[in-house]
């Protein structure tokens, strides 16, 4: 069976791995101050549409994406379980991450990532899916521990 893509709510008792290994990376090497994930309660709140990519039932990556802006969403918590990686897993969430922003309307799509090396893949997994990076998007100031990127939705 391939792996599925569905919008879930993010408090599902079976993605506390998840979160845990998101958050772990999250502060693996960013300075406390420039950290901007959600936990899961605030990923559960209205204008955010969460997504689970399970195989065989099995929770193995998750995405969201927030408005914040009539027009503009930002990804928030993009994130693949170690030993699910390496199999385009990642790539599947953004096209899915995409598309759906795109069906709701949005003409843009948004993003913040670690300037560290641990984010050097994230980077060019956004570049090659047509992102390009700006300046600090809404919610955000100059970081220099963040890197923002942007894409316009046809």
């Amino acid at each position: 069976m391939a792996p599925v893509i569905a919008e879930e709510s993010p408090l599902g008792a079976d993605l506390l791995l998840l979160f845990e290994r998101h958050t772990a990376d999250m502060h693996a090497d960013t300075p406390p101050g420039s950290i901007h994930m959600m936990d899961r309660g605030a990923l559960a709140a209205p204008g955010i549409r969460f997504f689970v990519l399970r195989d065989g039932g099995q929770p193995l990556a998750m995405g969201a994406f927030k408005r914040i802006g009539p027009d503009h969403a930002e990804i928030k918590s993009m994130h693949v379980l170690a030993e699910a990686r390496g199999r385009g897993l990642s790539r599947r969430m953004l096209d899915h991450l995409v598309a759906e922003a795109a069906r709701d309307g949005l003409s843009r799509l948004s993003l913040e990532t670690g300037i560290q090396p641990t984010f050097v893949a994230a980077r060019a997994l956004y570049a090659r899916a047509g992102f390009a990076e700006c300046g600090p998007i809404p919610g955000y100031g100059p970081d220099p521990n963040s890197v923002f990127m942007t894409r316009a939705l046809v």
